[in-house]
């Protein structure tokens, strides 16, 4: 019988078992019990809005910069400054939370194996891209937006005054670009 066990015996007499329930109730009820329940709790919800997250080889991802890497490189700070810089090619997955990237030149003194925590998928739009040859561009990076089709007529009409509606589709636009 260890000590606190003879201790006890010794304080209560030969009824410490009749403790017993009162004892197992104070265990149950100490704060070590609560901060585990709190935390199993916390954890549920936690796993409840957490998705599985994979990337295969040759996909494209963002990489997350650093809050102190932006200044440093980019000059920026706040709102403006990027999160996340350029697409780049995943080569394998080292570990089930961890890839390798295929960096650029300009990082080649980071190493290039990164937390999945640290990554975004990169989902290219071809419908975004604009090829330079259909624009003419002036020596100021300007362009004149030519009008393609007015698909559309309407008269918007207000107590004193009617205002003529044009739905109009770009040149070089797609049919979700039209204004």
């Amino acid at each position: 019988m260890s000590w606190f066990w003879k201790k006890l015996h010794k304080a209560l007499g030969s009824s410490w078992e009749e403790y017993l329930p009162l004892a197992e109730f104070a265990y149950n009820n100490s704060l070590q019990n609560r901060l585990k329940a709190a935390s199993d709790k916390q954890k549920s919800y936690v796993d409840l809005k957490r998705r599985k997250i994979e990337y295969s080889m040759g996909d494209f991802v963002f990489l997350k910069v650093s809050s102190w890497k932006k200044v440093l490189r980019f000059s920026r700070k706040g709102k403006l400054s990027p999160t996340f810089i350029e697409p780049y090619r995943v080569l394998k997955q080292v570990e089930p939370i961890a890839y390798q990237l295929e960096l650029s030149l300009e990082l080649d003194r980071i190493h290039d194996v990164f937390h999945i925590s640290m990554l975004r998928h990169y989902c290219s739009d071809p419908t975004y891209i604009v090829l330079v040859e259909e624009i003419e561009v002036r020596p100021d990076l300007s362009f004149e937006e030519e009008s393609g089709q007015i698909l559309d007529r309407h008269v918007k009409v207000f107590r004193r005054k009617s205002i003529p509606l044009v739905k109009v589709l770009w040149q070089n636009h797609s049919t979700e670009e039209v204004t």
